[in-house]
């Protein structure tokens, strides 16, 4: 059948996935042999095939190529394909009453600049991208602002403001692929939907994402060609502006238009209107004009000096102009004539905490950060950054949230090498670094992980933290607080501060289990391991080798965490630490059945909840004995597993949403299936519930696939098919393949008594190709007995080869085992 003429009237996104599907019957390859072949991945190609994703167009290409056919007549398909109408809805979880609208406001008071303006509406008009350059000062945002604001209604979708920090003293440019990290949670990407590694895969992600809406976007402050060129649109409507103190010659596809300083009769029209003076007919101030003359020259007819002057002239009614260019001519420069003096206006206090500012390595902050660094109680923070905005020295780009411009921070940052100690920035920095270990801390305790882990020992608690009402209120802080937690770590890693090197990331692994990070986690835990060796505490080396065995261990890399975790064994013998001794015991338990161990784990899970029972830990004992449950269930021990699970959930201390209880409902959903199967569904169905409020993908992946296990054993195979198929459609999402060698063998088992023999068999050989490289050597001899028994009736020879095979799998780590 003619594709084009059967799809006529099919939405373009299917009719693209019926062409692509011709290309791939003409290649006469497989899905893996043909995302070989492409470069593509098999889950992204499978996607595309079945027309739930659109490709990029380079995959598009690629397709093309490989079967000699011209790609570019499918252009406008793909075209159509990437911006369907309507808009796609909000996500269902997020689901937001307006599209969001990051843009700072626009100045009332913006002054000049048609021709510009002109241009930069022109530019976007014809090529959906502008590149605005110029020198520090100069009035690039603003512009860039007006324009954005201007371009809002054709673009309601979403307005979305990010700055690169390109030349933001102090701290690195913002690198692209957390620039597009910050810009998919913008758009309220699931971070399900987000590629964990690569920035191609999430700029090809954001480009997808952007081609199905109407969005401005503003790229702020962007260092060099390459650290925005991740970040433009492709295909659709979408448009960008982008400053830079640099002209962009990388983007030769991108127009710039370029600023000078104002004219002086615009500096001088820009300075009345901001100060609020009364002008005359040409628009400049109508007194002491060769003072205003003077304020202009002072301020080089830089937009951002003049409003800072203008500030101090429309808040001092009392002033000349005169005496404004008395206070003025003090200053060093026309930026730090300026920024002088309005922190002259400042009285000793609000000078001081203007000056700490200068040290903040991160791009925004609150009034708890102001009150630690400048060791305040937090309401004299509060009025003081009040105090601060009012100068036009703070801008307050959201509730509650503060951020110093480039130039200002410079400055606040050059006053305080000038005016205070080596030895009180030095206390003023530590403060900061103490502040966000402890409130991480705070954070952690109300989301808890898998144990609790010991309190912040770091420094010195602040005065005052922020308290989180839930784990949803701590999880959002994270969330809103990530880029200055990883600023504080590098802060602390560049100063030497090694026990805040130690600790931080340990409060954050809650954080990225949820956001599904092992990448980062790993690089994290591996610097605090290094500081750990520096402080050479055996406590804190042994929880930085554990924590890095455990980073290790989720990240697939097995043999690396056994390493870790035999280093960490070590050393707890010599800190005798009951609670960090139960987490290590936990963490080698899994670690053990993964790696084809089978009586060790069970023995491993006790041990940990004797030593949660002994330190003191309720919360431990219980995730242990649901874990105990867990390896009871899996060497087919399945009345001892349902009663332990009973148990760990009729404690009356446990936390009825917390780890523990949602292990204890699997096991025991999957332990009852047979006798009891609708209570099985039922408690498998609450965890389900668990991990989705909790936000925690894995975890709702592994409550699908057991849920798929459940029903196989009630004989509903085609609901167990349906929810295996769930659970792989997230692990497809969350881009860690390393996850589906836990569910490959359960799922290909639920194949064969569905009667799907091919399909089973495909599943099991997958899981035998993963579990070695992996190192997950139970997997791998299930796959082995899964493949033997698809085989046993078409090839007993094959099947018997398996069974050998993974019986001796068995015997390596379990001599005694059959």
């Amino acid at each position: 059948m003619d594709v084009r003429q059967g799809t006529a009237k099919a939405d373009p996104q299917n009719e693209l996935a019926a062409r692509l599907r011709l290309l791939q019957e003409l290649s006469g390859l497989g899905v893996r042999a043909l995302a070989r072949d492409t470069g593509l991945s098999s889950s992204s190609l499978s996607r595309y095939l079945n027309g739930r994703t659109v490709p990029p167009w380079p995959a598009v290409i690629a397709l093309c190529r490989l079967v000699k056919r011209d790609p570019r007549p499918l252009r406008p398909l793909w075209e159509r394909s990437s911006n369907p109408l309507p808009a796609p809805p909000k996500s269902s979880r997020q689901g937001r009453p307006r599209p969001r609208n990051d843009l700072p406001r626009d100045v009332p008071d913006f002054t000049g600049r048609e021709a510009q303006l002109a241009a930069v509406l022109t530019a976007v008009d014809s090529h959906r991208v502008v590149a605005v350059d110029g020198m520090a000062g100069v009035g690039k945002t603003c512009l860039a602002m007006h324009a954005a604001h201007r371009l809002a209604a054709d673009y309601p979708d979403a307005q979305l403001y990010v700055d690169l920090h390109g030349f933001t003293e102090g701290r690195e440019p913002l690198d692209p692929d957390s620039a597009l990290r910050m810009l998919l949670a913008a758009l309220d990407v699931p971070s399900e939907r987000v590629p964990q590694e690569g920035v191609e895969q999430l700029a090809a992600c954001w480009r997808s994402e952007l081609a199905r809406r109407r969005a401005v976007v503003v790229l702020d402050n962007a260092a060099d060609a390459d650290q925005v060129r991740p970040l433009l649109p492709g295909a659709g409507p979408s448009v960008a502006l982008i400053t830079s103190r640099n002209r962009l010659l990388g983007l030769d596809e991108v127009p710039p238009v370029s600023l000078d300083v104002l004219s002086p009769q615009e500096s001088a029209e820009l300075l009345a209107r901001a100060s609020g003076e009364a002008r005359g007919p040409d628009g400049r101030l109508a007194r002491e004009p060769e003072s205003a003359a003077e304020v202009l020259r002072l301020c080089g007819h830089l937009p951002l000096a003049l409003r800072l002057a203008a500030a101090r002239l429309r808040h001092r009614p009392g002033w000349t102009v005169g005496i404004l260019v008395e206070r003025m001519a003090q200053g060093a420069s026309e930026f730090d004539t300026a920024f002088a003096m309005s922190v002259r206006q400042l009285d000793r206090t609000q000078a001081r905490l203007f000056r700490m500012l200068g040290l903040l390595p991160g791009a925004y902050f609150d009034e708890y950060v102001a009150a630690a660094l400048a060791d305040v109680p937090l309401r004299s923070a509060r009025v003081m950054l009040e105090d601060l905005l009012d100068a036009h020295l703070v801008q307050q780009p959201t509730a509650g949230r503060y951020r110093l411009h480039d130039l200002v921070h410079q400055h606040a940052r050059r006053a305080g090498a000038e005016q205070d100690s080596q030895a009180e920035r030095e206390r003023a920095l530590g403060r900061f670094l103490d502040y966000y270990v402890h409130a991480a801390a705070a954070a952690d305790a109300a989301m808890p992980f898998l144990s609790p882990g010991r309190p912040a020992s770091a420094g010195r608690p602040p005065a005052e933290l922020p308290r989180f009402a839930d784990k949803n209120a701590a999880f959002a802080w994270l969330v809103t607080e990530y880029v200055n937690l990883v600023a504080a770590f590098e802060t602390a890693v560049a100063v030497g501060a090694d026990v805040h090197v130690c600790e931080l990331p340990r409060f954050l692994r809650a954080y990225f289990a949820r956001r599904c990070g092992t990448t980062h986690l790993n690089a994290l835990f591996e610097r605090s391991l290094a500081a750990a060796e520096r402080l050479g505490d055996p406590l804190q080396l042994a929880e930085a080798h554990s924590d890095l065995g455990f980073a290790r261990y989720n990240a697939g890399r097995m043999a690396e965490a056994a390493a870790a975790y035999e280093a960490a064994e070590l050393r707890l013998s010599q800190a005798g630490d009951m609670g960090s001794e139960a987490e290590l015991a936990m963490r080698r338990g899994y670690l053990k059945w993964d790696e084809g161990h089978v009586e060790e784990p069970l023995e491993l899970f006790r041990l940990a909840g004797k030593l949660y029972e002994e330190a003191g830990c309720p919360t431990g004992a219980a995730h242990a004995a649901a874990s105990e449950a867990w390896a009871m269930l899996q060497l087919g021990h399945r009345d001892q597993a349902a009663q332990r699970a009973r148990e760990v959930l009729g404690l009356p201390h446990a936390d009825p949403t917390g780890p523990p209880m949602l292990t204890a409902r699997i096991t025991l959903g999957v332990a009852i299936a047979h006798e009891e199967p609708d209570e099985a569904v039922e408690h498998l169905h609450q965890a389900l519930a668990l991990a989705r409020e909790d936000g925690h993908m894995h975890n709702e992946a592994w409550c699908l696939n057991c849920l798929g296990v459940a029903l196989r054993q009630m004989g509903r195979y085609e609901e167990a098919l349906a929810s295996h198929r769930k659970a792989f459609a997230l692990l497809d999402e969350l881009f860690e393949d390393h996850w589906k060698i836990r569910f490959l063998n359960g799922y290909g088992e639920t194949c064969r008594l569905a009667g799907l023999p091919e399909e089973a068999l495909r599943l099991h050989r997958q899981a035998l190709e993963l579990a070695p490289r992996l190192g997950y050597r139970y997997e791998e001899a299930l796959a082995h007995e899964g493949i033997a028994i698809v085989l046993d009736e078409t090839d007993p020879t094959a099947a018997a080869e398996h069974r050998a095979a993974g019986q001796a799998v068995l015997q390596e780590f379990n001599p005694g085992a059959h």
